[in-house]
Formats: C-alpha cells, structure tokens, sequence
C-alpha cells in the first residue's frame, strides 16, 4: 500500500489542535501510565464500573483520536464534540440528579467543513436511561440529516443496545462495531468480539469510496495504561455487569492465572 504524507505545515497545524485539546479536556499524555497492560484479551468489563466509565471513555475517544491523524492526511480534519444531559434517580425521599458530558469524534472535509463520519462511543448510560439513550440517538439523527456515515463502538454489557437490527446471523458475541454508510443507511456492517477475544481492527469510511483503518485493540491498551486502570480496578471482586456461568468460570480461572485473585 502506498505511504501517506502530511506536509510538515498541516503537522503542526494538527499538533497544535491538540495541545488545545490537551488543555480543555485534560487529555492523557503519552508517559503517563503503569505499563501494565489489561488481564483480559479484549474488553475489560470492569470499566463499566460507574467510578471508571466516565474516565475510560474519555480516553479512549482521546486515542481514537490520536490514531486518526495520521490517517486523514490533507482532505479531512477530525474534532472531539462533546454531548451533556442530566440523568434523575429517586433515592429514598429526594432525587440525585448527575450531570453527564460524551465525547464522540466528527471527521469533516477540510475544504467544506462538511461532516463526512461520526464515530460515537456508547456508554452504559446510554443503554440504561432514557435521558441518555436519547441523548445519544439525537446525536445520531444529527448527524443523519446531513448524510453523514455512523459508526458505533458499543462495548457495554448492561442495558438495552441502542441500535436495533436483526442480530439473529451474528453467532455469539458480546461486543459491536456498527457501521452505517450515507449512501446505504438501511444496511449495517458490523463487526463482533466477545469477552474472552481480542478487539477488532476495522475500516472507517470517510468520502465516496475513501477509508482508514481503526485498530481499535491498540486504542484500548493505550487508554487502559494512560488511565492507569491496573491500580484502580478491584479485581477481586465480581465485575459489575450480568455474565453467563461460562463466562463467570473463564474470567475467574484468567484473573487467578494473573494473580489478581
């Protein structure tokens, strides 16, 4: 395959934009960490924790992010957008209310400004209220209207999936990419993994028959190691999402194996 190159002005250009980033959204840099890297192959369902979600998903969009630079060259510039709602929860005789900010990342024409891909990350809250379930889906009738492309990275057990479709030729599978292209918006690509595999790489669309490829797998160990999730995770503890019997023997049997319990 042919190598892309970036002129040395747009380098700095993108450099720059995420020296801004870096100062907004307080992303991770590349020395922070404790190089220890997730005892699972794929997707750590400790994150969903509620105490590391908010954090994880940050990150992770942050990765994402970096990793696509170098892959949109001149025609396309990324950003990082941000959604906010609230959620309410009765709690004896008052309500808690809490505040939620998602990132997600639009891919634009450099030329035009015109969005070109919208890569959204589901968050359990998401799937488990109804305050974050339209959030999200608003964010995706957005984005819709002006014929944008729509993947979806939806590595959340708990909850309702946000995106309904037939599942029934997909095998077993805990975890999805879903891609839905402008020029298709009836038809779904997707790509599974389950807890006990590794996470995929997959080709995110940009204009007419143009892509880059996302590896996903890569994204995630540097958000796990950047946050520095090896120290904070309880790991001998149960995690906090439903898992089969199968799957509550295998990840007891993987984190004895790591000594982590």
């Amino acid at each position: 395959m042919p190598t892309l190159l970036r002129s040395v002005a747009n380098c700095r250009i993108e450099q720059a934009i995420f020296c801004r980033l870096s100062t907004v959204y307080s992303l991770p840099t590349p020395h922070e960490g404790t190089g220890m890297p997730s005892p699972f192959p794929g997707m750590d369902p400790y994150l969903e924790d509620a105490r590391h979600w908010t954090s994880f998903q940050h990150q992770l969009v942050t990765c994402l992010y970096q990793g696509l630079l170098p892959g949109l060259v001149d025609r396309y510039r990324a950003r990082v957008g941000q959604r906010h709602y609230a959620t309410e929860q009765p709690l004896f005789t008052s309500i808690v209310r809490e505040e939620h900010h998602e990132e997600y990342i639009e891919i634009l024409q450099r030329k035009d400004g015109r969005l070109v891909t919208l890569l959204d990350v589901v968050s359990p809250t998401n799937r488990v209220t109804d305050a974050g379930r339209h959030a999200y889906l608003q964010k995706r009738r957005e984005a819709k209207s002006v014929g944008a492309n729509l993947v979806e990275l939806d590595l959340v057990l708990q909850g309702q999936p946000t995106l309904d479709y037939s599942r029934e030729n997909l095998g077993d599978w805990d975890y999805a990419i879903t891609l839905t292209r402008a020029s298709r918006p009836d038809r779904h690509e997707i790509w599974t993994t389950t807890l006990q595999k590794e996470l995929p790489r997959f080709k995110l669309p940009l204009a007419a028959d143009d892509h880059t490829v996302v590896d996903l797998r890569t994204a995630f160990a540097r958000t796990y190691d950047q946050g520095g999730y090896a120290n904070k995770i309880d790991y001998t503890r149960d995690p906090p999402v439903p898992l089969s019997g199968e799957d509550r023997r295998w990840l007891d049997d993987l984190l004895k194996h790591h000594q982590l319990r």
